[in-house]
């Protein structure tokens, strides 16, 4: 890093650049706010940039190498925010794990990476997960109940700040960013200065952020997404960043908070679906919502409850929502933009902004300053400042992941409408081949599927079987209604979507498994993609069965 008074690149500015700003301009600003016990703590520009300042300093007495990796393992919280301003401040790279990660996972990056210091929040299983990381790695522990670590926060916590003011420039590493994977070992993805703030700064114009916008971070700050459009993004606008206290306080915790723009996964906006049609059944919402005045009202009353009465940007990623989906949400007034981008572009690539219903189903059109094609493959490529640098220690993986003029492969099948508009596909590693070698791609399957409600989980496959099948873990509501009028309705769906299928696509029959699929059972990433090939080994006997008939409960 530079000093301060030697900045060198002119149109490159700096998180530690505004953070360096605020500290100075407007250190009595709310920024953070973290509940505990149901109380909110209000942290100011200045009370972060204090707190910050002290931690990077007992960092700089460790006497580490320059560049040393340093880690953070916990859920999203202040202090999360608070120790990647300081690892930035003194100089090293900040290096987070998930916090639903495994023991083989924690130490597999602990070691690849060779972390030097680990910060550990709450966690799931923090007994275990903090015995993962090796004895020779000092841990420090966030100031909450239970979490084990050799050195606490306030002992850690140096007397004096941190007094420099350093600059970094463009090209200095950042962070590396471990992939959660569907498959094989995660893998490091190197992003400089430029890279993650550039894409930061531009999201900020994509999604109109400024100092009156509210965030509830709640998605892994582990994840590009979270950590670009929330954390890093934030220092470009001075929006206001709430965190939550626990999984059980989610919904109070939204209502404190109020967000003006809520972004979320699939998975989420399902189990927001199926709260709603506990409490009014879709046969009510069809005879209401038409009604002018009442319709209005129970739209209104929805938003509320759920906390987005001020919310004036609703998103979703990380996996396809399902258009059927997007759709039920439009019809009261929530209008869901997908966005996409990946670890390696910095979450920065496209967004259905403003929301068309005409484009619905689409990811949106490529953001400014990136240049994005469709190869001869149907691959989706990506070029531009929001590219990573490389895969660390993965000379060979880097190699493959560009084509010879720069371009990043993304591994996402897509199409580029005539509006600029970008759809996908599905995943080139996904798309699978039948015993009859016939080619079936299951992305567009699987979302006709989702437009069940009765259906939260869906994954279609068949390598090696004569006909594709569906594998569905259904809602909590469908498990608790009449078995048989559930399983009437999927084979009447059945027949649907078959009905619109190639032949060598028509789904044979569905498997309901009787367990969720979730990250515990390894079933599923951190950001809520299902692992496909996980999903394929566990139930390889149920999938190879032999069944009469199309709907079939698994034991």
């Amino acid at each position: 890093m530079s000093d301060i008074a030697q900045k060198k690149d002119a149109t490159f500015t700096s998180v530690l650049e505004k953070f360096y700003e605020w500290e100075s301009t407007c250190p009595d600003r709310p920024f953070l706010h973290q509940p505990v016990n149901g109380e909110v703590n209000t942290y100011t520009w200045g009370m972060y940039a204090d707190l910050a300042r002290k931690i990077a300093q007992g960092i700089d007495e460790l006497g580490l190498e320059q560049g040393s990796r340093i880690g953070i393992l916990s859920k999203n919280c202040v202090e999360w925010f608070i120790c990647d301003l300081a690892i930035m401040l003194s100089g090293h790279i900040s290096t987070p794990i998930f916090a639903t990660a495994g023991k083989e996972t924690i130490e597999y990056v602990c070691e690849h990476a060779n972390i030097q210091l680990m910060f550990v929040g709450k966690l799931d299983d923090s007994k275990n997960q903090v015995a993962a990381i090796p004895h020779t790695i000092t841990t420090v522990g966030f100031p909450y109940p239970n979490v084990p670590a050799k050195m606490s926060w306030d002992n850690f916590l140096s007397d004096r700040c941190f007094s420099g003011s350093p600059l970094p420039q463009s090209e200095d590493i950042s962070t590396i960013i471990y992939t959660s994977g569907s498959t094989g070992q995660p893998k490091g993805v190197v992003h400089t200065y430029g890279s993650i703030n550039w894409s930061a700064e531009k999201m900020n114009g994509v999604l109109s952020f400024t100092e009156q916008d509210r965030v509830l971070s709640y998605l892994p700050l582990a994840h590009i997404t979270e950590r670009a459009l929330v954390e890093i993004a934030s220092y470009y606008s001075r929006k206001q960043i709430w965190f939550v206290e626990s999984l059980d306080t989610f919904q109070r915790d939204m209502q404190v908070c109020r967000p003006t723009v809520f972004v979320s996964v699939p998975r989420l906006w399902t189990k927001f679906q199926l709260g709603i049609l506990a409490k009014l059944s879709q046969v009510k919402l069809n005879v209401l919502l038409p009604l002018p005045l009442i319709g209005n009202a129970i739209k209104n009353k929805i938003k509320k409850g759920l906390g987005f009465d001020q919310t004036r940007l609703f998103g979703s990623g990380s996996a396809p929502l399902s258009p059927a989906i997007i759709q039920w949400y439009n019809s009261l007034g929530i209008n869901i933009t997908e966005g996409w981008g990946m670890t390696e572009n910095c979450a920065y690539g496209t967004t259905c902004i403003p929301f068309r219903v005409d484009k619905i189903g689409a990811i949106g059109r490529i953001h400014p300053g990136i240049d994005l094609r469709i190869s001869d493959e149907s691959e989706i490529q990506v070029k531009g400042p929001c590219n990573m640098l490389e895969y660390y220690l993965e000379p060979d993986l880097t190699e493959k992941a560009f084509t010879e003029d720069g371009y990043f492969c993304t591994g996402d099948k897509g199409e580029l409408d005539n509006d600029g508009y970008v759809k996908i596909t599905g995943r080139l590693k996904d798309i699978f081949k039948t015993s009859k070698g016939k080619y079936v791609t299951p992305a567009p399957i699987e979302a006709s599927l989702m437009a069940n409600s009765d259906i939260e989980q869906v994954c279609v496959t068949g390598s090696c079987l004569p006909q594709p099948i569906a594998l569905v873990v259904l809602s909590e509501e469908a498990n608790n209604a009449n078995l048989a009028h559930i399983d009437a309705k999927l084979e009447d769906q059945l027949e649907t979507i078959n009905a619109s299928l190639e032949s060598h696509q028509k789904l044979d029959r569905i498997l309901i498994c009787n367990e969720p699929w979730t990250v515990a059972n390894h079933l599923l990433t951190p950001t809520l993609k299902v692992r496909r090939h996980e999903l394929e080994r566990q139930l390889a006997q149920a999938i190879q069965g032999q069944y009469i008939d199309e709907v079939v409960r698994l034991p």
